[in-house]
């Protein structure tokens, strides 16, 4: 998997395939998703909720394209556990705020 546009454009990030309960957006349908949301808002200056995280490709996204605030939500600890340590690897933590909890139960 990889990061398809911004700071971070073509870098890449592969979570575990053993047992994930992930099913990965795939790049071309994450240009396009950003390409529309690009044309919409400044990314630089909105909050991004990403519920039921997963792999965290989509909060990657919005902080490479400017967005410093995320928060990202995910029960399983597999997921998690790999967003934390992906967003060290970006040093992006101070950008994404990471909750291991159930999505439905977050929102409440």
């Amino acid at each position: 998997m990889r990061i398809v546009g911004g700071k971070f454009k073509s870098r890449r990030f592969n979570p575990p395939a053993k047992n994930w309960p992930t099913r990965p957006t795939t790049d071309f349908a994450k240009e396009g998703l950003f390409n529309i949301l690009l044309n919409h808002w400044d990314f630089e200056s909105i909050k991004v909720l990403d519920l039921f995280g997963g792999t965290g490709s989509h909060s990657y996204e919005f902080i490479s394209r400017g967005c410093c605030d995320v928060t990202y939500v995910d029960k399983f600890p597999g997921c998690v556990a790999f967003v934390k340590k992906t967003a060290k690897e970006l040093d992006i933590e101070k950008c994404i705020h990471i909750i291991k909890g159930d999505v439905f139960k977050f929102i409440e």
